[in-house]
Parts: structure tokens; sequence; C-alpha cells
């Protein structure tokens, strides 16, 4: 279990610096974020996977390749263009409230899983993580109205797409889990090259369609080196944050209850406010304080409820691949 709360702690570290890419990136769309991130990704997993391919193609059936594929779709590209869409049309603000609910969401739908701590038990460190996610956005509408006003129908879709977000993440983030713990053939790292694998191929796909759109629509009419920064960019992505943060998570989520596993996804939020702090050179203001400290009570408090109720997860084989990293 132990090892399992650091690799998520780590995961969230590496997560949260996706968070800078459309700040370093604004003048490009969702769908060449997703797509150039994506391919990126499949490219990198695709020279992972040479030196385990005579050990993890044998295992690998088809049940197992399309499970791949759905997570791929669900989790990464979906939920990255819903991400996307929802901040261009309603900002971050809403955005951030919505989908920060993920710890929350993530726990209740595991709730009925084997070591699963019973929720009536985990209500207090639940409404720590809520108290901690309504401070983070009550700083972030306090900081002002938007330069742009928008229409209620905007609004409205932009709204429908942090909730789509929200409920592609969820969703994968529960069968990702529970499709480890039913299939402990593959190691952390095995499975994420193998789902970046399958993203970059759907990755290529959307890459395609939007290049087939007239020029200067979805594809901007850029610089060379903007071009080549972001493609430089993506490649730091492709390599921190989804091949080697998404192996992490896997490792985690074969060692932790889903209830336990799902509240780790609080540290991409965390870790992305310090970044953001870096990046903006300041300190956390009042607000951002309380909600830092709330959610790191609050995890913690539930990783000790785990740690006495679950000692089963001690039995898991260590990640040999992952714990090289």
């Amino acid at each position: 279990m132990q090892r399992g709360v650091v690799y998520g702690i780590l995961a969230g570290a590496l997560w949260g610096t996706v968070f800078l890419a459309p700040r370093l990136l604004a003048e490009f769309s969702p769908w060449l974020l997703s797509a150039g991130r994506y391919m990126m990704y499949g490219a990198v997993s695709l020279l992972a996977a040479v030196p385990i391919a005579r050990t993890v193609w044998p295992k690998l059936g088809w049940r197992d390749a399309l499970t791949l594929f759905r997570l791929a779709l669900t989790g990464n590209l979906v939920y990255y263009v819903f991400l996307a869409e929802a901040v261009h049309r309603v900002g971050i603000a809403p955005t951030s409230l919505i989908i920060g609910v993920l710890p929350v969401t993530v726990t209740l739908a595991a709730r009925r899983d084997h070591g699963a701590v019973p929720l009536r038990r985990l209500a207090l460190p639940l409404g720590l993580v809520l108290l901690g996610i309504v401070c983070i956005n009550v700083d972030v509408f306090a900081g002002g109205v938007p330069a742009h006003p928008v229409d209620l129908g905007t609004q409205v879709i932009g709204l429908l797409c942090a909730a789509g977000a929200l409920a592609s993440w969820t969703w994968f983030a529960v069968e990702n889990a529970r499709y480890l713990q039913r299939h402990p053939r593959f190691t952390g790292h095995e499975w994420s090259t193998l789902w970046g694998i399958a993203t970059g191929l759907l990755g290529l796909v959307l890459w395609i369609v939007v290049s087939a759109l007239p020029a200067g629509s979805a594809q901007p009419i850029l610089p060379a080196a903007q071009w080549h920064t972001f493609w430089i960019v993506n490649l730091v992505l492709a390599i921190g944050a989804s091949w080697l943060g998404n192996g992490l998570w896997n490792a985690a989520a074969k060692r932790l209850p889903l209830t336990l596993s799902g509240q780790m996804i609080v540290f991409e939020t965390l870790f992305a406010l310090v970044y953001g702090f870096i990046y903006d050179q300041r300190l956390p203001r009042g607000f951002e304080i309380a909600a830092i400290v709330l959610l790191l009570i609050g995890v913690s408090w539930s990783v000790g409820l785990h740690s006495r109720d679950d000692p089963q997860t001690h039995r898991i084989e260590d990640d040999a691949q992952v714990s090289a990293h």
C-alpha cells in the first residue's frame, strides 16, 4: 500500500505538468493539442515496447486489445477534448470546479469494490477534500470577471463538456483499475506501454481528420518556430505525463483499493497549483493555502483508514519495471 501511495503521488506530480501545455501553446486548438500529444505518446510507447515485446505479446489477447482502445479513447482523447473545449467556452474556473470533483466521483463509483472502506467512515475525509476543492475554485472565481462574456448557449455547452470530461475520466479510472486487478499478468509498465500504443494510433487518426479540414480552421497558420515548440512540448508530455505518469498510475491502481486510488488524483490538482505558482512567479493566496492543507489532510486521513482496514493489498507483487523508474 505504501508503494501504491508513493506511485500515485508521483503520477500526480507528472500529470500536473499537463496544465502548463495549453498556456505554453495557446495558439493551437484542443484537437491539435490532443492529437499531437498522443501521437508522441504512441511513438514513445513503441520504442519502450521493443525490449519487452517478447514477454508482453504472448500475454496480449483480443479482449485486452479492445479494452486498451476503449480506455485510450475514453480516458485520453475524449477526456482531453472535452476538457479543452470546456476551458475555451466557459473558462478555467467552472471547468476546474466540475472536474475537480474527480476524487469524490471515483470513490463513489468504487464504493462496492473489494477493499473499499464503508462510505460512512470516509465521509469526513471526503468532506475535507470537497472543501479544499471549493476553496480552490472560490479563489479562482474571486480573480475577476471574464474579459469576453459568452452567451448562455455557449456556457451550457461548455458546462456539458466539463461534465463529459468528469464522467469519462471517472469511468476510465474505475475500469482501468478493475481490469488491472483482475489481470495481474500485466505490470504497470507493460500496461502503460500497450495503452500508449493504442492511444497513439487513435491520436494519428485524429491528426489525419484534423489535417483534412480547411487550412486555418483547425490547423493554425503559424511560424515554423512555434510548430517546433509544439512538438518539443508534446514530446516532453508524452515521456513524462503520459508514458511514465500512466505507468506509475497503473502501478498504484494495482496496489490500492479504488476508494483510495481515486483520491490519489487530488495530487494532480495540487502539483498543477504548484507549477502554476512557479510559472506565474507568485506565492499562493489564502484560499489556495487553505485548499492545499485541506486536500492533504483529507487524503492522508483516508490513507490511514485504508491502511488499517485493508492489509491484503500487501499481497500484490512488486512491479520491478516501475520501481526502476
